[in-house]
């Protein structure tokens, strides 16, 4: 079950920042720290995951490495640089009857605006490059037979792809699914490749 901007007894985090009054500034990272350490963990993990056989023979200190990289990435992601840079968040809670529901949020009104299109951009490409990264390193673990290191590299598919999938989430609206969004962006481009043919003869 999802739930769009629920209006239960959860206090907002939105509600505190939105404020009319306050104009934009022009700098185009407004909020560098949080820019920084989206970055900072993800890509970490990443080189620390290339890099550790060169760095240290042992395998459970690149492995711990990693994996508090990976994990210190999800709760910053998470609880920070998506409401800071981009305006939204997401999180599951479990409710009296035992269910789980998905509730998504994002900031309405002027305050969407305060993001910069530099911080929208640095927070987008950092979400699906790192995510498209372990899937490639998944590959190359399986076909290349590392299983000791297929732990780690699923732990960060998952850590890193339910970030992804949450924001998406986000972006697109709650009750629209995945499935439904591909379909409607193909059958768009369908008919307008259409129509610029009829056009043209």
């Amino acid at each position: 079950m999802i739930r769009l901007d629920s209006n239960d007894d959860d206090v907002s985090l939105f509600d505190a920042e939105e404020d009319a009054g306050k104009k934009p500034r022009k700098a185009n990272i407004k909020h560098p720290v949080a820019s920084f350490f989206h970055l900072f963990f993800r890509v970490s993990a990443v080189l620390v995951y290339l890099l550790c056989e060169v760095w240290s023979s042992s395998f459970i200190a690149c492995m711990v490495a990693i994996i508090l990289l990976l994990s210190c990435d999800f709760w910053t992601v998470k609880n920070i640089t998506g409401r800071l840079l981009v305006g939204l968040r997401w999180w599951n809670q479990v409710d009296d009857n035992g269910e789980s529901h998905w509730v998504f949020e994002s900031r309405k009104g002027t305050a969407t605006q305060l993001a910069t299109d530099s911080e929208s951009r640095v927070f987008w490409l950092g979400l699906v490059v790192c995510p498209v990264l372990w899937v490639i390193f998944f590959f190359s673990t399986l076909f290349s037979l590392k299983i000791k290191w297929l732990a780690v590299v699923i732990m960060g598919v998952v850590l890193q792809g339910a970030n992804l999938y949450g924001y998406v989430r986000c972006k697109v609206g709650g009750k629209t699914s995945l499935k439904n969004m591909a379909t409607n962006y193909l059958g768009r481009q369908f008919l307008k490749q259409a129509v610029s043919k009829e056009e043209e003869s």
